[in-house]
């Protein structure tokens, strides 16, 4: 969670010890981790409304998904402590199912992709650097590759192994 590597979003088990130490390693090193609960995640507003709370999105975002993808990759120095953002998720259990989760778990990749890399969608040097951004969705009773039928898509890599679910961008669709 310290560094710019994918994977961008994390399903997995709220008691991995994992989730905590690179958590932890990323505020140790003056990164921020911003804490939602999944159940004001139930829709696209909610979720928007949600996010611009708690991390503080500017007065002019607009509650859709690209303003979200917009806020995410433009977050400024105070907002990540100037190394980065984990978004910690919890309950995620309850978003299995949910209509707009593979919308929403796209544009989570797609934001954490521009912010973790050195170049701006049109390939030219971004004038700031990395922002290391990951999104952990804490699961309390549902297991992780429960949710790899809502979230496949053609746009994203989706993994299961080990109690985990991963998902980024496919770059070869992305950025081919």
């Amino acid at each position: 969670m310290s560094r710019p590597v994918t994977p961008w979003v994390v399903f997995g088990p709220s008691e991995a010890a994992e989730f905590r130490e690179q958590t932890a390693a990323l505020e140790a090193a003056g990164g921020r981790a911003y804490h939602l609960d999944a159940r004001d995640l139930s829709d696209m507003v909610s979720t928007c409304d949600a996010f611009a709370a708690v991390i503080g999105f500017p007065g002019y975002f607009g509650r859709n998904w690209d303003a979200l993808v917009d806020c995410l990759d433009d977050l400024h120095p105070h907002d990540t402590g100037g190394v980065g953002i984990v978004v910690v998720v919890r309950g995620a259990d309850v978003l299995l199912g949910a209509e707009h989760l593979r919308v929403f778990i796209t544009m989570l990749c797609l934001a954490a992709d521009r912010a973790n890399t050195e170049v701006d969608p049109d390939g030219d040097p971004r004038e700031r650097p990395v922002v290391v951004e990951h999104f952990l969705f804490l699961l309390d009773h549902v297991e992780a590759e429960a949710f790899a039928p809502g979230i496949v898509h053609p746009d994203v890599v989706v993994e299961v192994g080990g109690g985990f679910l991963t998902v980024a961008l496919d770059l070869a669709v992305w950025r081919p």
